[in-house]
C-alpha cells in the first residue's frame, strides 16, 4: 500500500461524504436564506425563528434523500471491503 493509493482512498472517501451531506446542507442554507429574507421583510428579529424550519426541512430532506445516501454510503463501504486485501498488504 503507497502513498497513491492512501490518497485516492481518502479523495474517494472525502468525495463521498461531499455528494452525500451536499443536499442537506444546500437545503439547510436555502431555507435559513428564506427564512432570514421574512425576517428581514417583516423586521421579525427573533433568533430562535430560523431553527424549527431548518429541523423540519432537513427531516423533510432525510426521508426524500435518505434511500439514495444510504445506497452512496453502501457502495463505498462494499468497494472497500471488497479491496480489503490491498490494504492489509
Amino acid at each position: 500500500m503507497n502513498s497513491q493509493f492512501v490518497i485516492a482512498l481518502a479523495e474517494r472517501g472525502i468525495y463521498t461524504v461531499l455528494i452525500v451531506t451536499g443536499p442537506l446542507l444546500i437545503l439547510a442554507l436555502s431555507v435559513g436564506l428564506l427564512v432570514s429574507i421574512f425576517q428581514a421583510t417583516t423586521q421579525i428579529q427573533e433568533q430562535t425563528l430560523a431553527f424549527i424550519p431548518k429541523i423540519v426541512a432537513v427531516m423533510g430532506g432525510l426521508v426524500f434523500f435518505g434511500p439514495w445516501m444510504l445506497s452512496k454510503m453502501v457502495e463505498f463501504a462494499a468497494g472497500i471491503f471488497n479491496n480489503l486485501n490491498q490494504f492489509v498488504g
